[in-house]
């Protein structure tokens, strides 16, 4: 009975807000899942910035302090790179000014026990383990600018409780996939990514997902087809919501078995497990309000 709360804004204005936002609707879905927590938010001022690739790392302790760090990942990388560290909250963010790929090198030789968690040049991925208000709060989401934001909370069935199985999952560039439900056949579908040369981080059911919809990305399938794919493959019962740097796309399961509800409006684009997280959004008096229909798949572009 996990929690979903996603947020698109389409307008400018209102993106000094997304934070404060977001976290009016995580608060709403709390109760669904107590035990951990994750965000991502988009395009957010002081966490990520154009021209650089910032990676999310698990964990605020990564064994070095921030200064050993930056002079380590700054060694591997160009002159000119301008590398930099920061903890925010439970998250270590890196970022330099090269290419993402460049930069997971540069990270796993210098942290060679690091989990990343997020990566790409306009997602920052933040997780732990805890009440998702006291998450929030120690990452400072209510203060937070950005152009879309996502966000979990996690009643954990399928496996451990830790804060590398929270959600979000970002396995790709600004990818990032939650769930709320299971996925009965994901053992099967993890041997066939494995053999493919997938690598995993978790035992995750949700990871599966997220590395199957990544997996269908790169082989050109659009964000839609990817998970029109994706329910032809994994088995269960799930309400799944995907984000990209502009984009944001919503599927349940061919018989809806897990809640969702939408409201859109010029402004925004919102999705949430439970009506109560959309009901304090500005204007929703004014929202097309809809539940999505079970095995379609809605996609939403800023």
């Amino acid at each position: 009975m996990c929690g979903i709360a996603a947020l698109q804004l389409r307008n400018p204005s209102l993106h000094p807000w997304m934070g404060s936002l977001l976290s009016s609707m995580l608060c709403q879905i709390v109760d669904r899942g107590p035990d951990s927590a994750g965000l991502a938010v988009y395009n957010t001022p002081g966490l990520v910035r154009e021209g650089t690739s910032t990676l999310s790392l698990l964990g605020k302790d990564q064994g070095m302090t921030t200064a050993a760090i930056t002079t380590g990942v700054a060694a591997l990388l160009p002159p000119d790179a301008a590398a930099a560290v920061q903890v925010v909250g439970d998250t270590t963010l890196v970022s330099a000014a090269v290419g993402t790929d460049l930069l997971v090198k540069a990270v796993s030789e210098t942290l060679p026990g690091s989990t990343i968690i997020g990566r790409g040049e306009h997602v920052a991925v933040m997780k732990s383990v805890g009440h998702p208000m006291e998450i929030a709060a120690e990452h400072g989401l209510e203060a937070m600018g950005g152009s879309q934001g996502l966000s979990h909370t996690r009643m954990a069935t399928e496996s451990a409780v830790t804060a590398g199985g929270s959600h979000p999952f970002s396995v790709a560039d600004d990818l990032c996939l939650v769930h709320n439900g299971s996925f009965s056949n994901h053992a099967t579908v993890r041997r066939d990514l494995k053999r493919e040369g997938v690598v995993f981080d978790s035992e995750n059911d949700t990871e599966v997902g997220a590395r199957y919809v990544a997996s269908r990305l790169k082989q050109g399938d659009t964000l839609e087809e990817a998970l029109v794919n994706l329910g032809k493959v994994l088995d269960g019962f799930y309400t799944l919501v995907v984000t990209t740097a502009d984009s944001m796309a919503v599927v349940r399961d061919p018989i809806a078995c897990k809640p969702a509800i939408i409201a859109e409006t010029d402004d925004y684009v919102a999705m949430a497990s439970e009506y109560r997280a959309l009901a304090a959004l500005p204007g929703i008096e004014n929202a097309r309000i809809f539940e999505p229909e079970p095995g379609k798949v809605y996609t939403w572009s800023l």
